[in-house]
């Protein structure tokens, strides 16, 4: 009898083909991703000038470090200035971080603040600015823009903006948080199912940014970065469970897992926005479009992967049994790689 009389009979034929493919596109997507992130380095740099007592002002300069080499950058301003103190530099690990302090001959405001050598590099730089006054001023710096004059003043809306791009950016490059999301889809069957997964995982997430970046927990990096990792390698697992035949909780209950392990993913994300810090007048509103910033770029990850999916549905082909543990397997075994790193550097 012909398939096209025999939908049971087609069905079966595009499931292998969707795992197949799910496997083999993942696991060339983790590969990319993760040369991606040996190749290049994209952690932020950040300077923070803060003036204590009028026209002087300490500074704070953190640039990345990798192989025990800090990035060639450095901070310039347009006006006129006297040092104070001169140039210390220490290190952080994975991080240089250089201290001065200078006296303004010229106003600040107004000036031109920039980081020379940026535009080679594939990073950006945050840069931050207190006033005497309680006033401060925010500005991401980019290798197309590596410089920006400091206005007499900052909207609320440019923080709002600002701190809504870093969101995006953060999940976007935040691979361990999309693998997550991504086993998630994997093991998750229904739409009503996935709908309440993905709002779980947005609500537990948003508790514990919210509650870590104000300062009502504290808990340290490190274990919290080994335990994400960690929970990627438990709902990979899961995944090999239910493709062999077991149903294991997060098959059952995958919202469930999905909000206990937010709660964790949550403070990654308030670990990422404590090293850009939130600014004195803006500070709800900072944290309030980071998040919200967190969950369009989740939700556009999501969408993706929905409309991948449904693309592989078109088209028939037959794969060997081994492609349909593929994503699985190359998930867990780069979770595990993250979590025997982390904790290695306890």
């Amino acid at each position: 009898m012909s398939t096209r009389c025999r939908p049971e009979l087609r069905a079966r034929m595009v499931q292998p083909l969707i795992r197949g493919m799910v496997g083999v596109v993942g696991l060339s997507t983790l590969l990319w991703l993760s040369a991606t992130c040996t190749a290049h380095e994209v952690r932020p740099s950040y300077l923070e000038v803060r003036e204590d007592r009028v026209g002087e002002f300490d500074v704070l300069f953190k640039t990345p470090m990798r192989g025990g080499l800090r990035l060639s950058l450095s901070a310039t301003f347009s006006g006129r200035a006297d040092a104070v103190i001169p140039v210390t530099t220490r290190t952080t690990g994975d991080a240089a971080v250089q201290a001065w302090r200078f006296r303004v001959i010229d106003p600040l405001r107004g000036q031109t603040v920039g980081i020379a050598g940026l535009e080679n590099t594939m990073t950006d730089a945050l840069v931050r600015i207190v006033f005497l006054d309680g006033t401060s001023w925010l500005r991401r710096l980019t290798p197309q823009e590596p410089s920006a004059i400091i206005p007499p003043r900052q909207s609320g809306w440019s923080v709002a903006w600002l701190y809504f791009k870093l969101g995006v950016e953060h999940i976007l490059l935040g691979i361990d948080h999309l693998l997550f999301v991504l086993a998630l889809l994997i093991i998750t069957r229904g739409t009503w199912l996935l709908i309440k997964t993905v709002t779980a995982f947005t609500v537990a997430h948003s508790i514990t940014l919210a509650l870590a970046t104000l300062g009502y927990v504290h808990v340290p990096s490190a274990p919290v970065e080994a335990l994400i990792a960690l929970s990627i390698a438990f709902v990979a697992v899961e995944i090999v469970r239910q493709w062999q035949g077991s149903v294991g909780l997060t098959a059952r209950a995958p919202w469930l897992v999905a909000f206990t392990f937010g709660l964790l993913h949550g403070l990654g994300f308030a670990g990422a926005l404590s090293e850009v810090g939130l600014p004195e007048g803006h500070m709800p509103l900072a944290l309030l479009f980071f998040n919200l910033g967190v969950e369009i770029g989740q939700l556009l990850f999501i969408a993706a992967m929905l409309c991948f999916f449904a693309l592989l549905r078109r088209f028939r082909a037959t794969w060997p049994r081994w492609a349909n543990l593929a994503a699985p397997y190359a998930i867990g075994s780069v979770a595990m790689f993250w979590v025997i790193e982390r904790v290695a550097a306890f």
